[in-house]
């Protein structure tokens, strides 16, 4: 296939295209630059001959329309996205525009692409919209899982903006028959990840020997998805999901935050390039993020039922990975660090 891939510049689209390239697809990446943007992620596939870079605004929908028209996408995967929560808090109006404005000019350049093709493309064609299971709001230690049916409920402006993208998507596809696939996603770890989310970050801290900063008193239960493993799914439902349905994809493996960054402690202990073996000592607990949800649970039944995916198992073994190829690429995370850190000196975000 030829696939069109917002956001591919981001963790997990650029981890999708290196995917996509490895099966045989040809990639379009769209993507803006902003600031988690990073095309060193790409380098790999940067001279590719199936593989085209066009930065571009998704809210753009002139321009979107027009490269659709150029390249004639097979599908697209809308990864595009804002995605931390703690900037949604600081400042929604960008979460606003990209993820709620931004997939209605996808939709709606990706709806005037469909209705121009000849019947085969257009009965081949997909529009796959890559989301979140923050959608449906938290849980209780003993509450179910999340499943595909489980209410919207989001608590952040993040999280709410992906609701509202979510719900357009489908609306396109039940009002104007566009032919629409959807996934919601828990957490997801691994190479490549910005230096701002968690896991990173308490990797870097450790490297510096500062405080790792854990939100409240840690107890906090997310579900962990290897980035890899991700996107093997996001594939698969592109390739076998069944128009309008939507896909719950988790890890399986529920840790609380304390959990987790212990874990990552336990492994810089092992890996440490100072030899330094007490990287627990810098826990540092902070107030808590407003609207912190509690617990975030993943039922991907549906998926492995339907489609036979399922994660791989090794946690621990795909998290040890995960820091040593922070260890390892100081070249790729270092210039992200220094340009946030500069960015916080002039009074910006960077």
């Amino acid at each position: 296939m030829k696939i069109l891939v917002t956001g591919g510049a981001g963790f997990i689209g650029s981890a999708v295209i290196r995917e996509a390239v490895a099966r045989g697809h040809s990639v379009v990446n769209v993507d803006k630059l902003t600031y988690a943007a990073n095309l060193d992620s790409l380098r790999s596939v940067a001279d590719e001959d199936g593989y085209i870079f066009e930065r571009m605004d998704v809210c753009d929908t002139q321009a979107v329309a027009a490269l659709m028209q150029r390249t004639r996408p097979d599908a697209v995967m809308h990864l595009a996205a804002e995605s931390h929560v703690d900037r949604s808090i600081d400042g929604p109006g960008d979460f606003i525009q990209t993820n709620i404005v931004g997939t209605f000019s996808m939709l709606q350049a990706a709806r005037s692409h469909w209705a121009g093709l000849e019947p085969d493309a257009k009965a081949l064609f997909r529009f796959h919209h890559v989301s979140t299971d923050e959608v449906y709001g938290d849980l209780s230690s003993h509450d179910p899982a999340f499943s595909e049916t489980t209410p919207y409920d989001p608590s952040s402006p993040y999280s709410a903006s992906k609701a509202a993208s979510d719900h357009l998507v489908r609306a396109w596809g039940r009002t104007f028959g566009l032919p629409v696939v959807l996934t919601n996603c828990s957490n997801n770890y691994g190479p490549y990840q910005f230096p701002e989310k968690l896991i990173p970050v308490a990797i870097l801290k450790m490297l510096q020997e500062e405080p790792i900063p854990v939100y409240g008193d840690g107890s906090n239960v997310r579900d962990w998805l290897h980035v890899e493993d991700h996107v093997d799914a996001l594939l698969t439902v592109l390739e076998q999901g069944r128009l309008g349905e939507t896909y719950n994809i988790g890890g399986d493996n529920e840790r609380t935050n304390l959990e987790l960054v212990q874990a990552l402690c336990s492994l810089m202990d092992r890996h440490s390039p100072t030899g330094r073996t007490d990287h627990a000592s810098l826990i540092a607990f902070v107030d808590d993020r407003p609207g912190h949800d509690r617990r975030y649970a993943v039922d991907a039944s549906r998926i492995r039922d339907e489609l036979d995916w399922t994660p791989s198992a090794d946690w621990m073994s795909r998290l040890e990975d995960t820091v040593l190829w922070y260890l390892q690429n100081e070249d790729w995370w270092r210039p992200l660090v220094e340009a946030k850190a500069i960015g916080q000196r002039l009074g910006r975000k960077a």
